[in-house]
């Protein structure tokens, strides 16, 4: 049965009518997850789900019971209905081994052919460090989604995350290597754990729309500090000063370095209510509106004004998305030129997988085979640069 978890393991089809083989780890799989599971026997029921809500399909298989649900000649049961209409809201694509390689290519060379390539990341870059995405299966979203579904009372549950311990993935490192090689001109970023900068990243090669927990500003004079450690807000040796959008002390209770300034220093994240800081949006849209290709990464674009920076570019947009879940832009990506050939690319699954196969066809195999050996060293030198 169903577990909803991603494995190596070959997993059964959850459509109980299902007669293919078992889903395989190169096959193109949708896993996801509903919310109110019956109790006990489910007679007459067309999908295996887990005790949990969790189901995998092959990727056809979901789609067909994704098409049919709603048609006047569907046999779901209204509780079967209703769970499909929950999962369909938590659907993790994964394409095929096969498709991924195809549009790897096809990315590369857009790459090459970019003047102006910039890449756009969300969380989804981060989650193979092992930091939680916000609308997965098991995402931040998600679970308060289940909670206000099924009743559950009291505050949502707050996750720790312990940003301290995070490294950098393939997918961080492929963005600096690119850079570094001129491929990849800037990148905007709404990702506030710290790793890009970590991985190599300087403060002119990123906007970091939403902060970064490992910087600090003055509140008098604006210079930036990059630490070794998070910069933690509600600090109780200075005056407390709460924000007016978001109410909460931004102050982390250390002051400017310069004695002349002798400013408060704050932490730098946007929280709800905040405004984004207007020289960051400012930036970014600069280099949006220069671009000719942008790398849309592990985000599913929901959050504005940052998903508008992606389609702010040259004409014709050429757009490439890389995530688990549909966003409202796919469409962008799919715009034919006068041949016939895609503008961008649209790929379902892990940025880490598609990278992987982008650097193979961008690097020579020796230059590349040098860089993904060297990572174990780098990793060395990340660890250096954080205080445990």
């Amino acid at each position: 049965m169903a577990t909803g978890t991603d494995d190596a393991r070959e997993k059964k089809c959850a459509v109980v009518a299902c007669d293919k083989c078992l889903i395989r780890q190169t096959d193109g799989r949708v896993d996801v997850r509903a919310f109110i599971v019956p109790k006990g026997k489910r007679s007459g029921f067309h999908v295996n789900w887990d005790d949990n809500g969790f189901a995998t399909f092959h990727e056809d298989c979901w789609f067909a019971l994704k098409s049919s649900y709603k048609s006047q000649e569907s046999n779901l049961t209204k509780e079967e209905k209703e769970m499909v209409k929950e999962a369909i809201k938590t659907a993790e694509i994964h394409n095929s081994y096969d498709k991924v390689q195809r549009e790897a290519e096809h990315i590369a060379n857009l790459i090459k052919n970019s003047k102006y390539c910039i890449a756009f990341t969300g969380a989804g870059i981060s989650t193979a460090a092992g930091i939680g995405d916000f609308r997965g299966i098991r995402g931040k979203w998600t679970e308060r989604d289940k909670d206000k579904k099924q009743g559950t009372k009291g505050k949502p549950k707050q996750v720790k995350r312990n940003f301290q311990i995070l490294r950098p993935t393939y997918t961080h490192e492929a963005i600096v290597k690119l850079m570094d090689n001129g491929d990849l001109k800037h990148v905007i970023s709404q990702n506030v754990d710290g790793l890009h900068r970590l991985s190599g990243l300087e403060e002119g090669q990123i906007s970091e729309l939403h902060g970064n927990t490992f910087v600090e500003k003055c509140e008098k004079c604006k210079k930036r500090y990059v630490r070794n450690f998070r910069c933690g807000g509600k600090a109780t040796n200075v005056p407390v000063n709460k924000c007016k959008h978001c109410r909460i002390n931004h102050r982390t209770g250390r002051v400017c370095d310069d004695k002349k300034c002798n400013g408060y220093l704050m932490n730098t994240i946007i929280n709800f209510g905040d405004y984004l800081e207007e020289d960051v949006l400012h930036g970014a849209e600069e280099h949006a509106e220069r671009s000719d290709l942008v790398l849309a990464l592990g985000t599913t674009l929901q959050v504005s004004p940052a998903n508008d920076l992606v389609e702010m570019g040259q004409v014709p947009i050429r757009l490439v998305i890389c995530n688990r879940q549909v966003t409202d832009y796919d469409d962008t990506c799919l715009e034919l030129d006068e041949k016939g050939v895609p503008l961008g690319s649209r790929v379902f699954g892990d940025c880490d997988k598609l990278m992987r196969e982008v650097m193979r066809c961008i690097l020579p195999r020796e230059e590349l085979e040098k860089w993904e050996e060297d990572r174990a060293v780098r990793m060395l030198t990340y660890d250096t640069k954080r205080k445990l």
